[in-house]
C-alpha cells in the first residue's frame, strides 16, 4: 500500500484548484470586515485560485422594491470581481439565504440575477414552500452550518446537501457531528468553508475546496458540487475526502 505522503500528493496533483467557497465582504454582509477591493489580494496571497461570494441574502424590511435589493447585493459582488483582474483570482457568484422563518442559513451555488430574484421573492414564504415551488436544475441548494447554537436542521427532503465544514473561529458548527449527519442522511454533497469574514486573525486560507478543473461561474460550481469531483482541504495540510 503507499504511503500516505504519496496519497496525498496524489491526491493534490488530481485536485490541484483552490476554492474559497463561503466568503463575505461588506457592506452587504454587515458582519464582515472584508471590502470587496480587498478579498481578492487578500486570498491570492494564499495561494486560491476562485473565491464564491457568498454574503448574506437577506429581505429589506424597509420596503425595499427587490430591483433594488438585487442590486445592492450584487454590487460586491461585482466590485470584488473588478478587482480580482489585477490578480487573476476568479470571483463566482453565490448565496446564503435567510429566509424570515428562522435563523437558518443556506447555500446556493448556481445562482444569476434572474434566480436570485426568485429567491429573493420567496424569502418571506419559508423554506419548505420556496424548494417545493421554485425549480432550479441547474443551482445546489445546501444548508449552512446546520448545527450551530440557535439553529434548527432543516427537512433533508429540501436540501441537495449540507456544509459540514464550516471553519468560522468564533462559532461552533459541530463539523464532526455534521459530517455523521450527513453520512447518516446519504446526503450526495457535503461542502467546505472558511465562512471568510475577518483578514487579520489568521482566519483568511484555513481551508479550501480542491478541483480537478477551475469554474468559469457559479453554475460550473454546482455542477462540481453534483458531481463528487473534489476534496477538502483543511489547515493546508490535511486532506478529507467528504
Amino acid at each position: 500500500m503507499p504511503a500516505y505522503s504519496t496519497i496525498k500528493q496524489q491526491l493534490l496533483q488530481q485536485y490541484p484548484y483552490r476554492i474559497e467557497l463561503h466568503a463575505h465582504t461588506c457592506p452587504v454582509s454587515g458582519c464582515s470586515h472584508i471590502w470587496p477591493e480587498e478579498m481578492p489580494e487578500l486570498l491570492r496571497n494564499k495561494g486560491f485560485d476562485a473565491v464564491v461570494i457568498t454574503n448574506h441574502f437577506v429581505f429589506h424590511t424597509d420596503g425595499t422594491p427587490a430591483e433594488e435589493a438585487l442590486d445592492f447585493y450584487l454590487n460586491d459582488y461585482e466590485k470584488t470581481k473588478e478587482a480580482a483582474k489585477e490578480c487573476g483570482l476568479r470571483v463566482i457568484l453565490g448565496a446564503e439565504l435567510r429566509f424570515t422563518e428562522n435563523a437558518n442559513d443556506y447555500l446556493i451555488f448556481g445562482v444569476d440575477r434572474e434566480i436570485l430574484l426568485q429567491c429573493y421573492e420567496y424569502l418571506t414564504k419559508g423554506v419548505e414552500r420556496f424548494r417545493k415551488e421554485v425549480e432550479l436544475p441547474d443551482s445546489v441548494f445546501l444548508q449552512a452550518h446546520p448545527f450551530r447554537d440557535g439553529l434548527t436542521r432543516a427537512n433533508p427532503e429540501l436540501l441537495d446537501g449540507i456544509e459540514t465544514f464550516n471553519m468560522h473561529p468564533h462559532h461552533n458548527s459541530r463539523v464532526a457531528t455534521a459530517a455523521k449527519y450527513a453520512a447518516e442522511h446519504h446526503f450526495p454533497i457535503q461542502t467546505v468553508g472558511t465562512d471568510l469574514h475577518e483578514k487579520a486573525e489568521g482566519h483568511e486560507g484555513i481551508c479550501a475546496l480542491r478541483t480537478a478543473e477551475l469554474p468559469e461561474n457559479s453554475f460550473d460550481i454546482a455542477r462540481i458540487l453534483r458531481s463528487g469531483e473534489y476534496i477538502f482541504e483543511i489547515g493546508e495540510e490535511n486532506i478529507v475526502l467528504p
